[in-house]
């Protein structure tokens, strides 16, 4: 029976990423409380969350060091805007930090209040650029199929995933989707990881070419990519996808929404990679997702083509009334502050190897594909054969049942496209909850293999 808080619940809320016919027979899990690394719901049981929230809550729940400074700004100044000649400390201070810890060249700072602002920010200030510079053809966007940028109109767009797209009548004309690079999916009978980079970078040059190099305007890529399945590049990617868009002058954006501020054990995941960028979209752990923050960097060639826009338009016509909110702007520095006091990115690469080595103990599994990571992030790929990788048929939701024994385990955690189970926890995870986050989840797959062979599910 449906508690009165799932009850009311369902006939009131919309709830995004969700089966919302089978929402309202099962209702959803509420949840009352959250302290570290767990969460708690409405009946006390206690869950220890895998997913960091949605990829982002960096510092755990609780943290009073960024409670109290969300109340100190709320007391001083409980709002302030952006736009036309105004501004405010925190967003002043935030982006000089911005700047100073970027590992590419910035020459300012643009805020907004989530990934997927950014992304949609990203797309209307090339062509906008582009427009400025005489340049009205470039204005196609790259991105790759399984790729995850947002939920905007502009930024499913640029998304790889069939369920951004179908019955929304995207993605709008101008967006392209190059080969995904996923080496365990996509490489061809004994291709070598480079030998796959190899061929990813001609597919991409192939569609430049074949479209015409004068109408691309940007490549925008995930270091490591979040939602389409924790997928990991193979080595030599990004140093040959640079390759071919520095060749075509290409604007190359790092979609660092997932990836920065520690995840992958470096400050953003392009170091992590080993690849320049002409630009990053920031949120999630910029605040440790206790308040909604986003933020683009923008280089100098790009913020000489706004100067001279906004002199010849009378404005510049883009913006959000919540970009550079105050609070937002003030835990965001904090939370900033926290991760270089405690030094959590470096703290991070010295757990990452012992996560990780739990992670792949998983692939011992009988119904694991594939167990994939990096720093403290990880995608578990279940399978009917792993011999021969043979999928499950998508209707039986294997994925889904599997974060359903989890919950039960008392992991949190989601099913991502193609019944792989993501692990993402809070960066201030201790090497012992690791432990029990993992045994957790070997217990939860046992579960799930149990039920797939009663289902007649397994191969052979």
């Amino acid at each position: 029976m449906l508690s009165n808080l799932a009850a009311r619940d369902i006939e009131t809320v919309v709830h995004p990423y969700t089966n919302l016919a089978t929402l309202r027979d099962v209702g959803p899990l509420v949840i009352e409380r959250g302290q570290g690394i767990w969460l708690y719901d409405n009946e006390g049981k206690p869950y220890m969350d895998s997913m960091a929230g949605l990829w982002c809550t960096a510092l755990g729940y609780g943290n009073e060091e960024l409670v109290e400074a969300a109340s100190a700004q709320m007391r001083k100044l409980s709002f302030g805007h952006l736009f036309a000649f105004k501004s405010h400390d925190p967003a002043i201070e935030l982006a000089e930090k911005l700047k100073e810890i970027a590992p590419l060249p910035v020459s300012k700072v643009f805020f907004c209040a989530s990934g997927s602002e950014a992304n949609d920010t990203q797309v209307k200030l090339v062509r906008y650029m582009n427009n400025a510079l005489g340049r009205p053809k470039k204005k196609k966007f790259i991105a790759r199929q399984k790729a995850y940028h947002g939920v905007t109109v502009a930024s499913a767009s640029l998304s790889g995933l069939p369920h951004n797209h179908m019955d929304f009548d995207l993605p709008l004309e101008g967006f392209l989707h190059t080969t995904c690079p996923h080496h365990y999916r996509f490489a061809q009978d004994g291709e070598s990881e480079e030998a796959f980079a190899t061929r990813l970078a001609a597919d991409l040059e192939q569609m430049i070419e074949r479209e015409g190099p004068e109408t691309i305007a940007a490549f925008i890529a995930e270091p490591l990519m979040g939602a389409g399945g924790v997928i990991v590049p193979p080595k030599t990617y990004f140093e040959k996808i640079s390759q071919v868009c520095a060749k075509h002058d290409i604007y190359m954006i790092s979609d660092e929404v997932i990836c920065g501020f520690g995840r992958l054990g470096t400050a953003f995941g392009m170091q992590a990679l080993g690849f320049k960028a002409d630009s990053m979209s920031m949120a999630k752990a910029l605040s440790s997702a206790y308040l909604p923050i986003a933020a683009v960097t923008v280089p100098e060639k790009m913020y000489g083509a706004l100067v001279d826009q906004s002199k010849k338009l009378g404005t510049f016509g883009h913006g959000f009334t919540y970009g550079g909110h105050p609070v937002s702007a003030a835990v965001a520095l904090k939370t900033l502050e926290i991760y270089a006091r405690d030094r959590i990115f470096e703290q991070v690469a010295k757990k990452a190897p012992h996560f990780q080595a739990r992670l792949h103990k998983l692939a011992d599994h009988p119904m694991v594909g594939e167990a994939r990571g990096m720093g403290l992030v990880g995608g578990v790929e279940l399978v009917a054969d792993n011999k021969t990788k043979q999928n499950f048929d998508p209707k039986r939701g294997v994925g889904v049942r599997a974060v359903g024994f989890a919950q039960e385990e008392g992991i949190i955690s989601r099913a991502l496209g193609g019944d792989t189970v993501s692990i993402c926890p809070p960066l201030v995870i201790t090497e012992s909850e690791i432990d029990e986050m993992f045994d957790r989840i070997g217990r939860a797959l046992d579960r799930t293999h149990d039920w797939a062979r009663t289902e007649g599910l397994m191969a052979g």
